[in-house]
């Protein structure tokens, strides 16, 4: 009789190698490690990141007379700065399961904020009408953003990231013009927005003590929802993901391949497109001339890969990084440099890429580990002979 196999029995290593929710626990912290270390280095107390994160997360913190004081306000400009992050972080996992890399989310969000800027100044100011159709707009706009990249890449067989790159440049100058064309704008803002056009609720600035958040929370929660439903539980993401997996396959199966590009590409726009009309209408007052990207959609890609391009996933990853954006205020006035947020990031990023050379060497190992088995039930076989 056979022995068992030796790699039925995984080890620890393996079975979070296999885990993605595991391995996403783990870059996260080992990014907090990394950091903890670097400030140590610094001569700075490391306790205080830790101390502005907190603050954040719970709106708790210690006054100058050594009091625990409680201000909600925090938490809400958590929330609120988290918004666009999850958003972006949609619309790049949602590529990503049709098998597309769209670098392209900050031309798509810069687009989405620039047709929702010109809406909210230049539309009828109705109540609640107002605000609607800017957002809207704002999703169709990044919608048509993504499907022409979708276009081109199932049509002509263009590399979507190219597109992308080249659009986000094009978007970016695009809104220049456009928002310095509208009457009473300067070199950096519009007008004030009519109030019919704001997002912001007085509920929620009320318990929030005056913070920024708004509706938007409530689109990002919708959104993931909605992410999860079409990619999860019917057939057009069944098809997308077939896509994904292997495109002439599906193509074989009968699943309309370009078509699926195109969708998913639009798809993905309009997460971004959202995000920027989010920011638009609920971060700012007024209309900005922007003049330079303002990086959503790139640190999108980061959170995509965090959240495994899973609803879920990308939804804690997003608050992740809120959270460490919100944050840099108070690591500041603790004397922590903001850029370690930044350099938190860059190192979860890092290792997140690493996850598949570690799945290889793992491979590699159990491969080395057969081998040897086999070799002494085959030497014990001869012996017995």
């Amino acid at each position: 009789m056979k022995n068992k196999n030796p790699l039925e029995k995984k080890t620890l290593s393996q079975i979070i190698l296999k885990s993605d929710g595991a391995i996403s626990i783990i870059v996260v912290l080992l990014g907090f490690l990394f950091a903890t270390i670097l400030i140590a280095c610094m001569g700075r107390n490391p306790l205080n990141m830790y101390k502005a994160l907190i603050q954040s997360l719970t709106g708790l913190y210690t006054n100058r007379k050594g009091e625990l004081v409680w201000n909600l306000r925090y938490v809400g400009e958590w929330l609120a700065v988290s918004v666009p992050y999850i958003l972006c972080g949609l619309c790049m996992g949602f590529a990503s399961r049709a098998g597309l890399f769209n670098i392209g989310g900050e031309g798509q969000y810069i687009v989405g904020m620039t047709v929702a800027q010109v809406i909210a100044l230049k539309f009828f100011q109705i109540p609640g009408l107002h605000w609607m159709v800017a957002i809207v707009c704002a999703i169709l706009a990044g919608a048509i953003w993504g499907g022409i990249v979708g276009y081109l890449k199932a049509k002509f067989e263009v590399s979507e990231v190219v597109t992308t790159i080249m659009l986000n440049y094009v978007a970016l100058y695009l809104s220049r013009i456009i928002i310095s064309a509208i009457p009473g704008t300067n070199t950096y803002k519009t007008v004030n927005y009519p109030e019919t056009a704001m997002i912001r609720w007085d509920f929620l600035e009320k318990i929030t003590n005056n913070s920024t958040l708004n509706l938007g929370i409530f689109f990002a929660i919708i959104a993931v929802i909605l992410y999860w439903f079409i990619m999860e539980k019917t057939n057009l993401g069944f098809g997308l993901r077939a896509t994904g997996y292997n495109k002439d396959a599906a193509k074989y199966a009968g699943i309309p391949v370009v078509a699926s590009i195109v969708i998913s590409m639009a798809i993905s726009g309009a997460f971004a497109g959202l995000a920027g009309g989010t920011v638009a209408l609920g971060s700012f007052r007024y209309g900005r001339v922007i003049s330079g990207m303002d990086n959503y959609g790139f640190t999108g890609i980061a959170v995509a890969l965090v959240g495994n391009n899973t609803a879920g996933g990308t939804l804690l990853a997003g608050l992740l990084f809120g959270l460490l954006a919100s944050s840099q205020g108070a690591m500041q006035s603790m004397q922590i440099p903001k850029e370690i947020t930044f350099i938190i990031q860059g190192l979860i990023v890092v290792f997140i890429a690493m996850r598949e050379g570690l799945r290889m060497y793992v491979k590699w190992q159990e491969k080395k580990k057969l081998e040897k088995v086999e070799n002494k039930e085959k030497t014990l076989e001869e012996e017995n002979v």
